[in-house]
């Protein structure tokens, strides 16, 4: 009898774990990990960028792309192989966008011959895609960077089905680790660090928009204040003194960050809010300049400067958000609909509406 008992309480324990493994990721169809292909010059130049992003679990340097099935660093370009990279990630962790994101901002895209100082087949840039999802990503991401207009001259990085990947020998493993001299001192003199930076400015891989587009949608004093951290002078700024009824977004990202509802005057000559519109879009950081510490106001997707906050402020929260104007783009109640932002409308006074 409790042998009966035992079996069939176990029997049932086995059930219950049986049930809740099928409720988990595999149930899902949710892979626990995945892997992406990407070719950028140098590979080991194409490592560190993809290693430190977090859902990444490996990166290795090999070879792809050709005939040989033996390729090594002797023989991989005679066997029409390019150096390349391949990542495994953990697709609950970082999406394959976001593979593609930081891709995009190691390489020149334009470069059909090569990648900065070195020449040839053997070092040209490339997608290699391993499913259809894959594909399709990758095609859209291409187009969105080309009608971005970063670049003055056409994309030419294929994308491609994956051919079978050789991992490269044991000394191109983690080359920016075992040699990090060597490594700086080529990464320097290959001229890659100095493309990135025209491009992309010195946020690098962080940056979601191009040294392009930012000089296009901004003006000096707003570049100052978001690129570089500035401060615009005090009583001479557009909002200091504003008293519209509307809210305030980023005006690099177009994320929405004070309301007027919660404005006030504080005499300090710099707009001023006790309290963000929605604080998920807003960052602090501290800010050890100028042999001080400060706590720094950044908008969460935009990354843009946008000031202080100080604890100096009025009820109910007794903060003092101290905010450049040229951070801002103020957009009125009868435009918030227009604008995408009708959600925050009924924040105001009917009679304000």
């Amino acid at each position: 009898m409790n042998i009966y008992v035992y079996i069939t309480v176990a029997s049932l324990f086995s059930v219950f774990l049986l049930s809740a493994a099928s409720d988990g990721p595999a149930a899902q169809n949710i892979p626990a990990q995945e892997k992406a292909i990407f070719a950028g010059g140098c590979f080991w130049c194409m490592e560190k960028p993809f290693e430190q992003e977090p859902g990444v679990l490996a990166v290795v340097s090999g070879y792809t792309g050709g005939t040989s099935s033996t390729p090594n660093y002797d023989n991989y370009i005679a066997g029409g192989h390019l150096e390349a990279v391949e990542i495994t990630y953990d697709p609950k962790r970082i999406a394959y966008k976001r593979l593609l994101d930081i891709f995009w901002r190691q390489i020149d895209p334009t470069d059909a011959g090569g990648q900065f100082v070195d020449r040839g087949p053997g070092y040209v840039s490339g997608i290699f895609y391993l499913s259809e999802a894959q594909k399709e990503s990758a095609e859209k991401s291409k187009k969105e960077i080309f009608s971005r207009d970063i670049y003055n001259r056409p994309i030419v990085t294929p994308i491609m089905p994956a051919p079978p990947f050789y991992a490269a020998e044991e000394y191109h493993q983690d080359y920016y680790k075992k040699n990090p001299i060597r490594y700086a001192y080529y990464r320097n003199a290959s001229g890659r660090d100095q493309f990135l930076e025209t491009i992309w400015g010195n946020k690098g891989q962080k940056s979601k928009w191009s040294q392009n587009e930012l000089n296009k949608k901004l003006t000096p004093l707003q570049y100052k204040v978001t690129q570089e951290n500035g401060t615009e002078p005090a009583f001479d700024n557009e909002f200091w003194d504003d008293k519209r009824q509307g809210i305030y977004v980023d005006v690099v990202s177009g994320e929405a960050l004070f309301s007027s509802e919660d404005k006030f005057k504080s005499g300090t000559g710099w707009p001023s809010f006790n309290k963000p519109l929605l604080a998920e879009n807003i960052k602090e950081v501290k800010d050890r300049s100028f042999f001080r510490t400060r706590t720094e106001v950044r908008s969460k997707t935009g990354d843009s400067h946008l000031g202080h906050v100080f604890d100096d402020g009025p009820a109910p929260t007794g903060l003092r958000y101290c905010i450049n104007s040229a951070a801002l783009r103020f957009i009125g109640i009868d435009d918030l609909e227009r604008e995408g932002f009708g959600q925050f409308k009924a924040d105001f006074p009917k009679e304000s509406r």
